[in-house]
């Protein structure tokens, strides 16, 4: 065993997300947590740029738990979102809002940030990631075939790259695939190494 993950052990890592994709992820690193989530209003500044909204709300995600930190405990928390031309694609509020983005994105080049908050009682720091996406042109059957069967709405730009519209539809990546996932899981390990 590394010695990273034997110093880690005296840590309790805390995952601030009900997301299945961050904590199978988290998981990956061979890392054991505990999910303790604190719902917050996700709710942008309209006069926030787009490039900064993934690290806003991972920010606001870790804030929402002041004082509640024990000595040995570690929180990560984590935001993604889809930018397709300067504007900021959230969670689709409907099906009819989430084949439009997806209509939107179709052959054409987005980005998608992630930004990952690590917080203790003492430090805070917060690490951003971007990653271009292409899809090749998709038919509207398409698009609603994958809205019907999969219902990605809790996902940010209405898709997720490890479902079946990633397998069909994605062309291309510049970056990491992870981050597109929803956790750039090297720059979190990166992190937790210099933590310890």
């Amino acid at each position: 065993m590394p010695s990273f993950l034997t110093n880690l052990a005296s840590k309790k890592i805390i995952l601030g997300s009900n997301s299945p994709r961050r904590q199978e992820l988290l998981r990956g690193l061979e890392l054991d947590f505990e999910v303790r989530v604190h719902p917050v209003e996700e709710t942008i500044p309209t006069d926030l740029p787009a490039e900064y909204a993934a690290a806003y709300l991972s920010k606001l995600k870790a804030d929402a738990f002041p004082g509640e930190l024990q000595e040995n405990e570690l929180l990560i928390t984590a935001d993604t979102v889809v930018i397709d031309r300067g504007k900021v694609l959230g969670k689709p509020a409907d099906e009819q809002e989430a084949f439009e983005m997806l209509k939107s994105l179709s052959g054409a080049t987005h980005t998608v940030m992630t930004a990952v908050t690590l917080k203790d009682r003492k430090t805070s720091i917060t690490l951003e990631d971007e990653a271009q996406v292409t899809f090749r042109f998709l038919e509207e059957e398409e698009i609603w075939h994958y809205l019907k069967i999969y219902r990605p709405f809790d996902k940010a730009g209405s898709y997720g790259i490890q479902e079946w519209i990633g397998f069909v539809g994605v062309s291309s990546i510049t970056g990491s695939y992870f981050t597109v996932m929803g956790f750039p899981l090297h720059l979190v390990y990166a992190q937790l190494k210099k933590w310890i």
